[in-house]
């Protein structure tokens, strides 16, 4: 089964009160979930990650064996890629588990877009951390 996943992370401050939001679509746009929750205090960057875990880990309960993962954050796709070394302490454990969830699927996407086409997963980290 093929789904689309949007993922994003926010931080107040850096590092700051931080959350994630993430959002699962079918091909055809219907949405099948959509949730934020806080993390603690946190990096941007490790804000992102665990939206990017949450999204994996939800599609793969759902049943989805190819998945494409659109993130506004050009670091964890390059990361992705393999085009970026994961450098920093903090992310190299998150990148780990990502990695291991995408080993689960047939298939896998990760596309970075713009920040205004990540509205839905970006809402949804706000709304989260506005709940702390």
């Amino acid at each position: 089964m093929q789904l689309i996943a949007y993922a994003d992370g926010a931080s107040r401050g850096n590092p700051g009160p931080a959350a994630y939001g993430a959002a699962l679509y079918t091909p055809d746009g219907e949405e099948l979930d959509a949730w934020g929750n806080p993390i603690g205090r946190a990096t941007n960057n490790v804000a992102e990650y665990h939206g990017a875990i949450a999204a994996v880990e939800a599609a793969l309960e759902r049943g989805a064996t190819r998945l494409e993962l659109r993130l506004d954050s050009e670091l964890i796709v390059r990361q992705l890629e393999g085009r970026y070394r994961v450098k920093h302490q903090q992310l190299k454990p998150l990148f780990e588990q990502l990695s291991a969830l995408i080993d689960q699927l047939d298939a896998f996407q990760p596309t970075h877009v713009r920040r205004e086409l990540n509205t839905r997963a970006d809402a949804l980290a706000n709304e989260a951390l506005d709940r702390t």
